[in-house]
């Protein structure tokens, strides 16, 4: 369910402040969903990092371009009031937007400011308002971190695809490992020998003190859905060594058949396919490196305060 974009959020934000009443922007925030018709759906989205809902980031976004363009003024840290531009904003009928916020030399600068103060500027009034209009900076951020993550896990999938069965069977150990489970890749995790594994490919201390054991499956597919049949031969092999757990691990995916079987049985079998094998392995840092870190800083509220 989509959300509107940040823009959107500019008009009902700027009448509910109409009033002139200088107030947190918690405060009014209920009101400002109510003027757009969210749902209660629409509310609960959150942003990929977790932090916060989609509508209140966006909400904040409107709001930090309407103090840049001089229609909402902040007299004091948290809280927000409309300005004589934002009231003659209202009053002009026009959509509030970054079009319409481009009018404003102050948004001008905020958006085409530069780091090299001595270094001259072209504006570009098109390119300000029609680039990326509907996303956040935040969000834009976060959209590209999850193309190059995106892209990231088609070439670990490449990876493995190209290395050697044994290989596969020991990176499903050492994620396991990596995930917590036992301890150090010596004690607590083994890949068993290829050629007499009995439909077994790992084992793993489920922890520490290696009270039980979870056993391993791996599967190294391209096109192949690994089906209902696969999952009860590897239920049996779990048969076969008295164990109660098992994680299958495949570089595809697997059939409703499948996904439904394991939700019928008595043994507790955990599927995992091949995206989720590789956001586990960015997640884990597992067979990947970190290229760039990119910090994004905030205000830190509680070194301006003053007794």
């Amino acid at each position: 369910m989509s959300l509107p974009d940040y823009q959107s959020f500019m008009t009902p934000l700027l009448v509910c402040l109409a009033d002139g009443k200088t107030v947190k922007l918690r405060d009014i925030d209920a009101d400002v969903y109510r003027k757009l018709g969210l749902s209660a759906d629409q509310l609960k989205l959150r942003i990929p990092s977790g932090k916060q809902t989609y509508a209140y980031h966006r909400l904040g976004w409107a709001k930090t371009y309407l103090v840049q363009a001089g229609l909402i003024e902040q007299p004091k840290r948290a809280f927000c009031k409309i300005t004589q531009k934002g009231l003659a904003a209202i009053e002009s009928g026009e959509p509030i937007n970054n079009q319409y916020l481009s009018k404003f030399d102050a948004f001008l600068d905020f958006k085409t400011r530069s780091k090299d103060a001595n270094e001259p500027t072209q504006v570009n009034t098109t390119s300000i308002v029609s680039n990326n209009a509907d996303k956040t900076p935040e969000e834009l951020i976060e959209a590209a971190v999850d193309t190059l993550n995106t892209n990231l896990s088609d070439e670990i999938l490449k990876a493995i695809l190209a290395a050697s069965p044994v290989f596969f069977e020991n990176l499903v150990v050492d994620l396991m490992l990596a995930m917590g489970y036992g301890g150090s890749r010596k004690d607590a995790g083994q890949a068993t020998q290829y050629t007499q594994d009995g439909g077994i490919d790992g084992v793993i201390k489920e922890d520490k003190l290696g009270l039980e054991m979870i056993y391993l499956q791996a599967k190294r597919y391209t096109n192949k859905t690994v089906g209902r049949p696969d999952i009860q031969a590897f239920a049996g092999a779990l048969d076969m060594h008295r164990a109660k757990k098992g994680v299958f691990i495949t570089t595809s995916s697997f059939s409703k058949d499948a996904l439904e079987y394991v939700g019928m049985i008595e043994k507790r079998i955990v599927l995992v396919d091949g995206a989720q094998l590789t956001e586990l392995m960015l997640t884990h840092n597992l067979g990947v490196s970190t290229k760039h870190v990119f910090e994004v800083k905030a205000l830190d509220s509680d070194y301006f305060m003053e007794d």
